[in-house]
C-alpha cells in the first residue's frame, strides 16, 4: 500500500457507529404488526422492494424507509391495515430516530491517533442529513474531524465532487467502510484506496461480489484497529 494518503474518509453507519441493528430490529417488529397478512419473510421482502423503488424519490435514511413501511403495509393488507397499525409504524420510524448513537469500539482511539499522525479525516456518509448531522453531533467525535458530508449517493461522481470540494486529488485519498458497493469500490474506480471493514449486519441493496480485479486492490481489515499498523506513523 503507497504511504502518501492525505486525507482519510470513513463511511458513518457502520463504521464510526451502530446503524444496521437497529433498522433489522425495526423490520421485524414492523413484520409482527402485519402477521395476520402475510409470513415474516415475505413481508420484509415486501418492504425492501419498496425500499428500492423508493430510493430515487426519497433517498437513504429512515423518512425513506417509514414510508416504504407504510406503503408495504398497504400492499400487504391489501388496504386493510388500520389506522391503529398505521400509527405504530409512525412510531417505529421515530423510535429509529431516538435510538442512542452506539459507537464501533475503539473508533475514538484510532481516528485520535490517525489525527495526531496529521492525517485529514473527513466523514462521508449518506441517509437523512437531519438524522446523521443529529447521531455526528451526538457521538462525541464533532471535533475530530475536518469535514462532514452526507452525500445524496456513492458512486464514482459522487466521490469526485467530494473531492474537488475538499481539493484532494483522488490518489491522496484513503477511504474507509463497511460497504464494498458505497464505500470501497467506487472510490478505487476513480484512484483512490478503499478498506473493507465488514460489520456483521449489511443491508441486503449494499451486498456486492466483486469482480477478481477490484477484489485484489480492496485492502480488507477485520476490525478497525488494525488501520493504524498499515498507515505510517
Amino acid at each position: 500500500m503507497k504511504k502518501d494518503y492525505r486525507v482519510i474518509g470513513f463511511d458513518a453507519d457502520d463504521t464510526l457507529w451502530v446503524n444496521e441493528t437497529y433498522f433489522r430490529d425495526t423490520e421485524h417488529k414492523f413484520s409482527k404488526l402485519l402477521k395476520e397478512y402475510m409470513a415474516p419473510e415475505e413481508i420484509i421482502n415486501n418492504l425492501f422492494n419498496h425500499e428500492i423503488r423508493n430510493l430515487e424519490l426519497y433517498g437513504f435514511g429512515i423518512k425513506g424507509f417509514t414510508l416504504s413501511m407504510i406503503e408495504s403495509a398497504i400492499e400487504v393488507s391489501k388496504n386493510r391495515v388500520s389506522p391503529d397499525i398505521v400509527g405504530k409504524i409512525l412510531e417505529l420510524g421515530k423510535e429509529l430516530h431516538n435510538k442512542p448513537v452506539e459507537l464501533i469500539q475503539d473508533i475514538k482511539p484510532v481516528l485520535n491517533t490517525l489525527r495526531n499522525r496529521g492525517y485529514k479525516l473527513i466523514v462521508a456518509t449518506k441517509g437523512d442529513l437531519v438524522d446523521q448531522e443529529r447521531k455526528f453531533k451526538k457521538s462525541g467525535l464533532y471535533d475530530i474531524f475536518h469535514h462532514f458530508e452526507v452525500m445524496s449517493d456513492k458512486k464514482e461522481d459522487d466521490y469526485r465532487r467530494l473531492l474537488h470540494n475538499i481539493n484532494t486529488k483522488p490518489d491522496e485519498f484513503l477511504m474507509i467502510g463497511n460497504s464494498l458497493k458505497s464505500d470501497v469500490i467506487p472510490v478505487i474506480n476513480i484512484g483512490g484506496q478503499g478498506v473493507h471493514i465488514p460489520f456483521h449486519t449489511t443491508w441486503q441493496h449494499e451486498m456486492i461480489t466483486p469482480d477478481r480485479i477490484i477484489e485484489d486492490k480492496v485492502i480488507k481489515l477485520n476490525r478497525i484497529t488494525e488501520i493504524v499498523d498499515i498507515l505510517p506513523n
